[in-house]
């Protein structure tokens, strides 16, 4: 079974939306059926096997909970894929990372990810199909990528299974600043796949396999069985969403 990071850094500039509404000082205290996010984070990380699990945390009361819930705290980089460096140094492979505001996260989930990777693959990235979130969640609001192959969106759900996993970190960085604009990605995979993409021929399994290959790793998407699995916490109406959907989950107590 891989170890995990849980990502929980704070980005500079405007404070995160969530937090303020709430009150606290990073999202991930926030809580939702009387736990904080870290702790469904946590929770669904050890129900999938994972023992050993750090956090990258910047913010002391974060750094704090982390150590209540039994994890090691780990400190940040520039941005998510520096702080991913600095586990995939301290922990070595196989890693799973996921972040701290992914509060639907479920054991499940994260077995069928792995069980689901090809053995050959160095990196694997979960990704949701658009119909798979609109029939688990009606209505949701999510960013998508556009490819031949459908219209997907990211799970915050990565896998980096082997050593070679390090080559793909400063491709991470570039995937990060452009992954609102998948043209500017295929555009650096060269003019064949600039055009394949513009003729709506390039699917993203094909985009991600390329990638991989043009830094010397086997990188495969992983098409998510949930549609859920594409719902994180980044607006205060996801965070309704969430404590709804959990709350459906919770058990009802026997009288």
């Amino acid at each position: 079974m891989p170890v995990a990071v849980v990502l929980a850094g704070s980005r500079p500039g405007a404070p995160d939306p969530v937090a303020a509404a709430e009150g606290v000082a990073h999202k991930a205290l926030v809580e939702i059926a009387g736990q904080p996010m870290l702790a469904h984070v946590v929770t669904a990380l050890r129900e999938a096997g994972v023992t050993r699990i750090a956090v990258s945390a910047n913010d002391p009361q974060v750094g704090a909970l982390a150590q209540a819930l039994g994890c090691e705290v780990l400190g940040t980089g520039a941005g998510p894929s520096a702080s991913v460096a600095i586990a995939l140094a301290t922990m070595g492979t196989p890693l799973l990372v996921t972040t701290s505001d992914h509060a639907l996260l479920k054991g499940q989930w994260v077995r069928d990810f792995l069980d689901d990777t090809p053995a050959s693959a160095d990196v694997a990235v979960l990704l949701a199909r658009r119909e798979a979130i609109e029939a688990a969640m009606p209505g949701s609001r999510r960013t998508y990528l556009r490819f031949a192959d459908g219209q997907w969106s990211g799970c915050n759900l990565f896998l980096l299974a082997t050593s070679r996993a390090g080559l793909a970190i400063d491709t991470w960085k570039m995937v990060e600043a452009d992954r609102k604009r998948p043209w500017r990605i295929a555009a650096r995979l060269g003019a064949g796949m600039l055009a394949s993409y513009a003729l709506g021929r390039l699917t993203l399994a094909a985009a991600i396999s390329r990638l991989g290959g043009k830094i010397g790793v086997q990188a495969h998407l992983v098409a998510a069985r949930d549609g859920l699995a594409a719902v994180d916490v980044d607006k205060p109406q996801d965070l309704a969403d969430a404590r709804a959907i959990i709350t459906l989950r919770t058990p009802v107590a026997a009288p």
